[in-house]
């Protein structure tokens, strides 16, 4: 049983909330007389979310791949709900910066180790087998990921470095779009044609990309902490949490991927070429992307020999 003396200031304090957003209070309280107690399957939404894994296959291992990737897209949510509320904060601070980028270097790290449920986990004869069926679909393909290089630092540095001197602040969006690293990986070099890969990527993702680009060109991870007081841009914790995010995803993580993609597609049992037909080494090895969200952070020596080793 509730105790009262308890109950009351509760009242109190939803009569205040539901005032202040001009809603009836005890229209409210009358709903509760309707509504189910909670369970944790409805809460988690155990049976939808158990229902999304779909095989094309009749290969058990292609179970653990489906289930795999949607952990990461659950993450990669995860990541750019916790970079969001760095992007809005309207009272950002050095400390609350810092637990956020070190809170989304931990989801990165787990992303890391739990490479080897794929390498170790996963049957490469299988594997083998059913990648064929998921041509031309591929994880260069995760739209998330793409938003978290948009949301983390600036635009120019996620540009392909051959273009980069031509590329500035006044530089239309789509222009810089088409110059983005990533394309290369899903344009024949040659005559500079994108692939299958590319074209069904950029028809579902690019007027969303375009937003989001346009959105985080003044509230990336990198622009909120040039906005931040001198004192706090020197804030030794800051700094570190900073690097440590930076270096986490763009060397440690990436090499973890290449390393698992590698176990697999030079095995020995297929041809050697991702799913969606990309030059995927060098679209993956960091020493090839050379990709940095705070170049500002590292020494010459550092960036020179980025993604050279872990």
């Amino acid at each position: 049983m509730s105790n009262p003396e308890k109950l009351d200031p509760i009242l109190k304090e939803l009569q205040k909330k539901y005032t202040a957003i001009e809603q009836d209070t005890h229209t409210y309280l009358e709903g509760l007389l309707y509504s189910k107690p909670i369970t944790y399957w409805d809460y988690i939404q155990t049976d939808a979310l158990l229902n999304l894994q779909i095989q094309r296959t009749t290969l058990p291992d292609e179970m653990v791949f489906i289930g795999y990737h949607q952990i990461n897209e659950l993450l990669f949510k995860m990541i750019l709900w916790e970079i969001e509320q760095v992007s809005e904060s309207t009272a950002l601070t050095a400390k609350f910066f810092a637990s956020k980028l070190m809170r989304v270097s931990r989801y990165f790290d787990m992303l890391t180790t739990s490479f080897n449920i794929m390498r170790e986990g996963m049957d490469v004869d299988q594997y083998m087998k059913f990648r064929s069926t998921l041509t031309p679909a591929s994880g260069f393909q995760s739209a998330q990921y793409r938003l978290i290089e948009f949301a983390s630092t600036e635009l120019i540095n996620l540009i392909d470095y051959r273009f980069r001197k031509d590329i500035d602040r006044n530089t239309p969006y789509t222009h810089a779009f088409e110059h983005l690293y990533w394309q290369a990986a899903g344009k024949d070099y040659q005559t500079g044609k994108k692939s299958i890969l590319l074209i069904n990527f950029e028809k579902r993702y690019k007027e969303e990309f375009l937003r989001f680009m346009e959105a985080h060109n003044t509230k990336n991870l990198w622009t909120r902490f040039k906005e931040l007081p001198k004192a706090d841009q020197e804030n030794e914790d800051l700094v570190k949490a900073m690097r440590h995010y930076d270096h986490t995803v763009n060397i440690t993580w990436v090499f973890a991927h290449y390393n698992a993609a590698k176990h697999y597609i030079e095995s020995g049992s297929g041809d050697g070429e991702a799913t969606g037909g990309s030059d995927w080494k060098k679209y993956m090895h960091p020493k090839y992307q050379r990709r940095i969200f705070f170049p500002q952070l590292w020494t010459e020596k550092e960036l020179e020999n980025w993604g050279t080793e872990l």
